[in-house]
């Protein structure tokens, strides 16, 4: 058993639900006792060393530690594609993504980019995401092969269309059927690995494709997708589906949308669709950055919050601008901010919960991981400052837990994670052990 010693940091309640303050729980001179990768305890220093004297310490101080981050919506074969600026939804697709994710046919290739992906994660604080694959079954055991290796919660599965992508991007639905099939019965709950049904929109998926899709759910498995994103994409849909209502209802028409479903983006939902998801408890991956970066537009989270629809958030990398989910909380933040009167006033509380346990409830993972409680596993993200940087500085005059987790959310970078454990296993740079930890130590 290891005790770890820090100022802990989560939100076991909803903020959306109640008062902001009383979801965030913080525990300044906090512990929590792990053994075997999950938490067995949870109290302050002295009282869990008094009662177990005999165990090592982990100080981890000048910092916060939080729950391990849960990205909701990002695609791997994109990690190389970021910084496409200027433009819009559809054409960026054209000129950017897909032409690299052309490349991960290439089994090589897909193998080092399925590293930098995850080790991508790892560096930013994320230690389970729904994660949009690739086009090509090979590429997908590479990457599950990859996250097993690093004990990450991976959702993800093989990306499927048949119509309008590059040629090479495309398959028919009984090939579709087939391999993905067959990598649900190798991976899905394979140990913190699970499987997505995954057509890459309506836009590029026939309606005997999404039939597929279907018929794959009957296996107890995940379903994501891209909705509402562009107003150009919407009128694209609506061209292809004549019959349909609304662009959710492409989906909904085949059993899609269902309490295992999340959808991206949906910046311009029409109040039907929004009806739609919740009466069947589908939750929805907001991407800010990503929005903003393609002009798609403003997220309508108030809308969403007034139905009960269940929101995370999504890094959406490649168009997004990073993995670091503390920074998509800040633009949902700014977001909210630009909209006004029709916006949601979203406190720290609010943008811890929306990167940790928003993001472990949408994909089911709230029993596992999400917040500290007894019986979770231990995923976590020690976020210190660089000594001397103005984080560092701002975090010495906060007021209180909540102050210095809103400087955090202003400042932090992908540089103050001073360490990531997965499942209770420490990835990368070992902490300092019962003594100070880099000279710093409030007490």
């Amino acid at each position: 058993m290891t005790i770890y010693a820090a100022t802990v940091v989560d939100t076991p309640g909803d903020p959306f639900a109640g008062d902001p303050a009383e979801a965030l729980a913080a525990d300044q001179d906090g512990a929590l006792l792990v053994r075997d990768g999950v938490i067995r305890a949870r109290g302050p220093l002295a009282a869990l060393r008094a009662a177990h004297p005999g165990e090592p310490v982990t100080r981890l101080d000048g910092g916060l530690l939080v729950p391990g981050f849960v990205d909701t919506h990002v695609h791997f074969p994109q990690i190389r594609a970021i910084g496409g600026l200027g433009l819009p939804l559809l054409d960026w697709l054209e000129q950017r993504a897909l032409p690299e994710e052309s490349k991960l046919a290439d089994r090589a290739y897909a193998r080092a980019v399925a590293a930098e992906f995850l080790d991508g994660l790892v560096a930013a604080g994320t230690t389970s995401a729904l994660v949009f694959g690739s086009h090509f079954a090979p590429a997908m055991d590479e990457l599950f092969a990859a996250a097993e290796k690093r004990g990450l919660n991976i959702t993800s599965g093989l990306v499927v269309s048949d119509r309008i992508l590059r040629p090479d991007l495309l398959s028919s639905p009984e090939t579709a059927l087939t391999d993905s099939a067959d990598l649900i019965l190798r991976w899905h709950d394979r140990g913190r690995l699970r499987y997505a049904v995954t057509p890459r929109f309506s836009l590029s998926a026939s309606d005997e494709m999404l039939d597929a899709c279907a018929q794959l759910l009957g296996k107890g498995v995940w379903f994501t997708s891209h909705i509402n994103e562009n107003v150009a994409e919407i009128a694209t849909v609506a061209r292809l589906f004549p019959r349909a209502r609304h662009y959710l209802d492409t989906y909904r028409r085949h059993g899609l949308v269902t309490a295992r479903s999340v959808y991206a983006h949906n910046v311009h939902p029409g109040d039907a669709e929004l009806a739609v998801l919740a009466e069947h408890g589908a939750s929805v991956a907001h991407c800010p950055s990503s929005n903003c970066a393609l002009g798609s537009g403003l997220f309508p989270l108030r809308r969403h919050l007034e139905r009960g629809i269940h929101v995370a958030l999504g890094s959406d990398v490649g168009a997004g601008s990073g993995l670091f989910l503390p920074k998509e909380a800040l633009q949902a933040y700014f977001i909210q901010q630009l909209l006004g009167a029709d916006g949601v006033t979203l406190t720290p509380a609010h943008l811890l919960y929306l990167a940790t346990r928003a993001g472990a409830r949408a994909l089911g993972l709230d029993d596992r991981v999400g917040d500290f409680a007894v019986g979770k596993d231990f995923d976590a993200v020690w976020l210190r400052p660089a000594d001397g940087s103005t984080l560092a500085v701002n975090l010495r005059y906060a007021k209180d837990v909540s102050d210095a987790l809103a400087r955090i959310f202003t400042l932090a970078t992908p540089a103050d994670v001073g360490s990531v454990w997965i499942r209770g296993q420490l990835a990368g740079e070992q902490p300092v052990t019962d003594q100070r930890a880099a000279g710093r130590d409030p007490r």
